[in-house]
């Protein structure tokens, strides 16, 4: 009897990079590479953002900056004669002459502000109209304090002094009644420079020779972006009013009483000298109020969308949300057994990143709520159909278009929110753990091999 050879049948061999160990490996190297490109988003949108900065501050330098009112401040020189040593010992005397400043003892000032929208190309910028009343009365002069002797002063040469941020914005010469007078402004150019940019009357107080006098003077006055004041008076109150729903109080003094409607705004602030960094009345230092902008108070115009704030926000989840989906097409090749390939994961991957650039681009025109529904729709219809002709199953789609819809859902919710954003993320996120970790139990994972294609 011939001998047969012993035939053996070889055992086939496990495949790692089959296995679902493997294939979760490449998905999240596949979600840390896709932080390259979303970080990309995020500086595009930056860019953006900036660009929409350059046009707001081209159109304010050509109507005017944001405004702040100072003033005003009443100057009266004295002389003072000073006597040193020169280097033989020799007393010499000269002749100086200082300045008292002298703030108002009562400063009321009225706004009434009538902002709008300028637009240039996809950008806009607001910039308003104002018209301000100021009132008042300055502080009588302290002779006894300052030690001042009431003949060295030269009360021909007194001044008063208004400051304006941009002078640009001055729609007309401004008139001042002064102790019963009425004086023109003019700019003031000196050493002086109490404040940026300075407007002075130059009363004669020769005659009166006392400060404690009453003024007034209008201004109308163009601006953007902010309104601000200075509260130089021993007893500050400011009322300001005008046309726009969504003002933003700003400074360390808010208003003590403000009403916002639908397309309205009041507000109105009392604000006693003991709030202010400096003094009712003080000598010599012409650079006391340059520095104490950080006591400016008043309003800011907000624009009601920022749609580059919005698609950041909304750019900061993307990484979470192909995360959350990358992990739900795993679950469903895994229950469903059929196959998907990492270049498919990859698909899915760019056409999320693609989104964003969606988003950005229609938001530009169309504002953000509308610009995020027609990104987040069309995303959820390719990947939604990409799905099924990959699965060849309808089902599968339509369930993980409806899971797609929640995650962009969720996302456009905490947007929106302001307060409770994160009370609601941590929540959302728990409960959508907790539902993944409620699937991964269905799956023996042991047992479970990857299905050829």
């Amino acid at each position: 009897m011939e001998n047969q050879p012993q035939q053996f049948t070889a055992k086939p061999k496990s495949n790692f990079t089959d296995s679902l160990l493997f294939k979760l490996g490449l998905i999240l190297i596949l979600i840390l590479l896709l932080l390259i490109p979303s970080s990309w988003i995020q500086s595009i949108i930056w860019e953006r953002s900036q660009r929409q900065d350059e046009v707001i501050k081209e159109i304010s330098d050509k109507w005017a900056s944001e405004q702040l009112l100072e003033g005003p401040v009443l100057v009266l020189p004295y002389k003072t004669i000073v006597t040193e040593t020169d280097k033989t010992g020799k007393m010499l005397s000269r002749e100086l002459v200082k300045n008292v400043y002298i703030l108002p003892e009562a400063l009321h000032m009225d706004a009434k502000v009538a902002p709008e929208i300028l637009h240039r190309g996809i950008f806009d910028a607001v910039v308003y109209n104002t018209k301000i009343k100021v009132n008042g009365k300055f502080s009588p002069l302290e002779l006894q304090k300052s030690g001042i002797r009431p003949e060295l002063i030269q009360w021909d040469k007194a001044r008063v002094v208004i400051g304006i941020s941009d002078l640009k914005g001055l729609k007309n010469n401004p008139l001042v009644n002064f102790g019963g007078k009425s004086y023109a402004v003019e700019t003031d150019f000196s050493a002086l420079a109490i404040f940026k940019n300075n407007l002075v009357i130059l009363p004669d107080l020769s005659t009166g020779k006392q400060t404690a006098l009453d003024f007034n003077f209008d201004l109308d006055l163009r601006g953007s972006d902010d309104l601000s004041f200075l509260p130089l008076g021993k007893t500050t109150t400011v009322n300001v009013s005008g046309d726009w729903d969504n003002p933003s109080f700003t400074g360390r003094n808010l208003p003590e009483q403000r009403k916002i409607g639908e397309k309205t705004f009041s507000a109105a602030w009392k604000i006693p000298y003991f709030n202010r960094p400096y003094a009712q009345q003080w000598i010599g230092d012409n650079d006391a109020l340059q520095n104490k902008t950080e006591t400016a108070f008043g309003v800011k115009f907000i624009l009601p969308v920022d749609q580059y704030q919005k698609t950041t926000r909304s750019a900061k989840y993307g990484v979470l949300i192909i995360l959350l989906t990358f992990i739900s097409l795993f679950f469903t090749e895994i229950i469903i057994k059929k196959k998907v390939h990492i270049f498919q994961y990859i698909l899915i991957g760019a056409a999320m990143i693609i989104y964003y650039v969606l988003l950005l681009s229609f938001s530009e025109q169309l504002g953000f709520n509308l610009a995020y529904l027609i990104a987040s729709a069309a995303t959820v219809l390719l990947i939604s159909v990409f799905i099924a002709a990959l699965l060849k199953q309808r089902k599968p789609a339509f369930l993980f278009g409806a899971i797609l819809s929640v995650f962009y859902g969720f996302i456009f919710v905490i947007i929106q929110l302001q307060d409770l954003a994160l009370l609601f993320g941590s929540v959302g996120l728990f409960i959508i753990i907790a539902i993944l970790m409620y699937f991964s139990t269905k799956i023996d994972w042991a047992k479970y091999n990857t299905p050829q294609a």
